[in-house]
């Protein structure tokens, strides 16, 4: 039997190892599971239990000692403990308790106790066979609960061995393994992989594109999971999810309602079904951290107003919006209060599609309660349709480009075999199955207790790093005559105690006040931390898990101070050391603590923080930092120390106002002078040219200008530059300026073409 597939038992009792006859009895039964063919995992104490369990998700059993933690257990204490943590871990995992018939018997256990356990064992008098036969019957039937429909579907059906007729054609990796770089690429994943590589012509699995068999089931149970009245599976990540959604609501002169904090996928969207954007702008604060979009943006009044105003609603019959798309959580994990934008939009529109790419585990863990699409007791036959996309693979647990379309039906609900027809526009007849799986198995993860601990862990590894870092910058920076420097946190200052009613400083805040307290992460109006100004109590939260370290050097009010670090040189640091951060912008970089985060990540990640600031304050030289970058460009950085080349590129931000333009660029929203479609129309013909920024004032751009990271439009396609001498162009020109001066840390944006040291970009001939 292969060691993967052999049951797990884990047996906690103190007596393990010891030379009594309770101790001895419990090596018989070890060795009786042994003689079964069981891996046994012993764990001698109630702490190791504790530990070990967290780590042991492959148990397929749990045996514990009822006397657990011997005569200084009260009332079998310890033993009651572990059970009740063991279960709020793992609902359906089978626990076997151990007695010694000396007086001890199921009527001693507590109601509670006894709900949770599974079976009543006496070690003294059933024998090792006995327990053995019953913990084999229980482990195999949770082991297969565990699979989810399709998963287990594929398990089952790859464990088959047929022969392979059928597309593809490396028919279960055997083509790999007829030549040389074949077998190398089958060894590297492995024969599983290959064999469950399959094609569509396998009935017995179902089909995504009629949503059949097995993987119509897994959908179902996703949404089930999710909390959805349908689910889509998406094998081409959350960039084609959206554009399903908008097949299935939008089509030819539609107008759609944007969040300006839109995913690039949003304007592929309105460019593929030729319909018309009315822009919803989001605000922004000094480190160009993107907000909400204030509520005043969403009444009808204000809409009405912007459709009338926007030239290229101009012509249309109907200028009534028919969706809404709104991007929540934002890049930077600012959560919308989902309920006050559903009732808000949905005075305009019949269909609000909240984009959730990076927002999927919303739903697991009570500290987002009322901030996403698919909550508990949303559901209004009088509202409007709810569409939430979620790219599964960002933040739980599936492979890279696996996500999920979820719908809540409103008073124009979706008719399935309406929408599948734009569904299967963007699906491939050639799904990869093992995609597919990844999808259904990360529903079962989610699934009951699972879902809250894995979240919490996640909210808690993301608290402790937070209270870190602001406790060494009390300690580095407190004293008022410091000069010392450390780096920041973007978080609030101070949190109210909801027991004491009194402000605490962030580092002192309990770990129970910011795991479970949503208020403590509320963007409550005055609040100077966050930045943002003329937002309502409670309408947004900054999500914890969204992590943003600020870099010293900005004010207040978003000026730079004569002194600064950018977030360039950090970032750049950190990447030697094997540390690759979400995104950045010029002061601020973003860490995602995620699932698969632990004390060890974060730990280094402080750790090497402190190297850059070792180095930075020893002024080493450059060449022993960064020697890729020294090598490659020796008349540039050659003699410099990592302290020069910060502080100069510090000064160079400063002097040419880049915040600021950055600031006053997204601020703006650019007049259209052609629709999405019309201006690709032009692309596609060629009735385009190369304009370099320098030249490209009062142009029309042919595709969006958009700056990485985080990928958010500063021109959408069709839409005016503006003049050579406001903000747009002169932002642009900074950033090409910059790229110029700081060779290896140029900026990324879609769009814009850099040759010769200056960015071109596509804009319409003139006279079309």
């Amino acid at each position: 039997m292969n060691p993967e597939e052999k049951l797990v038992v884990v047996i906690a009792d103190d007596a393990i190892g010891k030379d009594t006859p309770h101790g001895r009895t419990i090596k018989r039964i070890v060795d009786g599971l042994h003689e079964f063919d069981i891996l046994v995992a012993s764990i001698a104490s109630l702490e190791d239990a504790r530990s070990a369990y967290a780590n042991l998700p492959e148990a397929d059993c749990i045996l514990i000692s009822w006397t657990l933690g011997g005569a200084g257990s009260k009332h079998n204490a310890d033993a009651k403990q572990l059970i009740h943590e063991i279960r709020q871990r793992n609902e359906d995992i089978p626990i076997f308790l151990m007695a010694e018939p000396t007086g001890e018997a199921p009527g001693a256990l507590t109601v509670d106790t006894i709900r949770e356990v599974n079976e009543y064992v006496y070690i003294m008098d059933d024998t090792p066979e006995f327990i053995a036969g019953r913990i084999i019957v229980a482990a195999n039937r949770y082991k297969e609960s565990l699979y989810p429909p399709f998963f287990g579907a594929l398990v089952k059906f790859s464990k088959d061995f047929e022969y392979s007729w059928h597309t593809p054609g490396h028919a279960g990796g055997t083509a790999f393994r007829k030549s040389p770089a074949g077998r190398m690429f089958y060894k590297f994943f492995g024969e599983q992989l290959f064999r469950s590589d399959l094609s569509i012509s396998v009935g017995e699995l179902g089909s995504l594109l009629d949503h059949s068999g097995p993987l119509g089931e897994a959908e179902r149970y996703a949404a089930k999971v999710f909390g959805a009245d349908m689910t889509y599976f998406v094998t081409n990540g959350t960039s084609t999810a959206n554009k399903i959604v908008f097949f299935g609501c939008v089509t030819k002169d539609d107008v759609v309602l944007v969040d300006r904090n839109c995913h690039k996928s949003a304007e592929h969207a309105l460019t593929m079904t030729h319909s018309v954007a009315v822009f919803m702008i989001p605000t922004r604060n000094r480190y160009g951290i993107i907000g909400p979009i204030p509520p005043g943006e969403m009444t009808p009044g204000m809409i009405k107003s912007k459709i009338d105003a926007c030239p290229t609603t101009k012509g249309i019959g109907n200028k009534k919006p028919v969706h809404a798309i709104i991007t929540n959580s934002t890049y930077d994990g600012l959560c919308y209060h989902a309920t006050q934008v559903e009732e808000l939009l949905g005075k305009s529109v019949d269909s609000i599609h909240f984009d959730e790419a990076w927002y999927g585990y919303a739903r697991f863990n009570p500290l987002y309660r009322e901030r996403f699409a698919m909550r508990d007791g949303a559901k209004n036959p009088k509202g409007p349709t709810v569409f939430a996309t979620q790219s599964t693979h960002k933040l739980l647990a599936a492979l890279s480009q696996a996500s999920m379309v979820h719908v809540r039906n409103g008073r124009i609900p979706i008719e399935h075999s309406r929408f599948n027809e734009g569904f299967m526009m963007h699906s491939s007849t050639s799904p990869l199955y093992t995609i597919m799986a990844s999808l259904d198995v990360s529903s079962k993860m989610m699934d009951g207790a699972a879902g809250r601990v894995l979240t919490t862990e996640s909210i808690e590894e993301a608290i402790r790093f937070r209270r870190t870092m602001a406790r060494i910058h009390e300690e580095v920076c407190g004293g008022k005559k410091s000069k010392d420097w450390w780096f920041g946190m973007w978080q609030p200052d101070t949190v109210t105690d909801p027991k004491t009613k009194k402000k605490v400083p962030f580092a002192d805040a309990s770990i129970e006040t910011l795991r479970d307290n949503p208020s403590a992460w509320v963007l409550h109006p005055g609040e100077k931390w966050h930045g943002f100004e003329g937002l309502p109590d409670d309408y947004c939260m900054l999500d914890p898990i969204k992590v943003t370290v600020t870099m010293p050097g900005v004010h207040d009010d978003g000026s730079l101070d004569t002194w600064g670090i950018p977030a360039a040189v950090v970032v750049k640091f950190l990447d030697t050391r094997g540390i690759v951060n979400e995104k950045s912008g010029d002061y601020i970089i973003l860490f995602l603590f995620s699932m698969g985060i632990t004390k060890g990540k974060w730990g280094t990640l402080v750790t090497e923080l402190f190297e850059f600031k070792r180095h930075y304050d020893e002024k080493t030289p450059l060449e022993e930092i960064f020697p890729d970058l020294t090598g490659a460009y020796p008349d540039r950085y050659g003699g410099m120390t990592l302290t020069s080349l910060t502080d100069e590129m510090h000064k160079f931000k400063k002097d040419h106002r880049m915040c600021e333009l950055l600031q006053e660029a997204f601020s703006i929203l650019p007049v259209p002078g052609l629709s999405y479609a019309d201006a690709f129309k032009n692309l596609v013909r060629g009735e385009v040219e190369h304009v370099p920024v320098s030249k490209a004032g009062n142009r029309i751009v042919a595709t969006g200008i958009v700056p990485y990271p985080p990928g958010i439009p500063l021109l959408a396609p069709g839409e005016r530059t503006g003049k050579p001498n406001e903000p747009l162009l002169q932002y642009l020109k900074s950033m090409q300026d910059f790229d110029k001066q700081f060779p290896g840390f140029e900026h990324d944006t879609h769009g814009v073409e850099t040759i010769k040291g200056e960015y071109m970009m596509y804009c319409i001939k003139e006279g079309r």
